[in-house]
Order: C-alpha cells, then sequence, then structure tokens
C-alpha cells in the first residue's frame, strides 16, 4: 500500500492510494463494465466492488467463480440466456 497520496475530502474520509496488478485484459473488462453500469470512474467502480464484497462476504469466492464461468459461456455462445417463463416452465410452475 502507498501512503504517498493521502487526501483528505471535505465531505468524505482520507482516501489513501493503493497500488494493484491486474492483467491488461481483466483491466479492460473492469473498463468496459464501469462504463456500462454508470459509474463516473474506475475508481469509483472498484471503491464500490470492494465495499460490496467486504459488507457482503457470505457471497464466496466459490459464487464468483461461477457467474464468471457464465458470464464466459455466455460470450462464448456456449450457452444461452434463459428468461423468467422460461426458468418457471421448467421448473413446471406457473407465473402466479
Amino acid at each position: 500500500m502507498s501512503g504517498t497520496d493521502n487526501t483528505a475530502g471535505d465531505d468524505g474520509p482520507e482516501m489513501v492510494q493503493i497500488n494493484l496488478r491486474l492483467s491488461k485484459a481483466f483491466l479492460e473488462d473492469i473498463d468496459a463494465t464501469w462504463e456500462q453500469e454508470g459509474f463516473n470512474s474506475r475508481s469509483e467502480f472498484l471503491r464500490y466492488a470492494a465495499r460490496d464484497a467486504v459488507k457482503h462476504p457470505a457471497f464466496s469466492r466459490e459464487g464468483w467463480k461461477q457467474i464468471a464461468a457464465s458470464e464466459h459461456e455466455l460470450r462464448s455462445g456456449e450457452s444461452e440466456m434463459v428468461s423468467r417463463e422460461d426458468v418457471l416452465e421448467m421448473m413446471g410452475e406457473d407465473d402466479e
């Protein structure tokens, strides 16, 4: 962790800069995601993701791996999106 750029804003706690190494491909995915999700910056998105992981630790690393695998299957065409109606039909339940 680098303490070289500590700033205290008028409207929030002191911010501390950290260094993080990521693959270029992963960083490109992060950049596409924060823009699509309407975050103002990469930093804002990463703070949100870190805060969410700390506040909801019950959602395990295994759960994230399953989501990533499903996303990969969708993007690669190995899997298809399923509608709510299709899921209910597969389960043998009515929509009501």
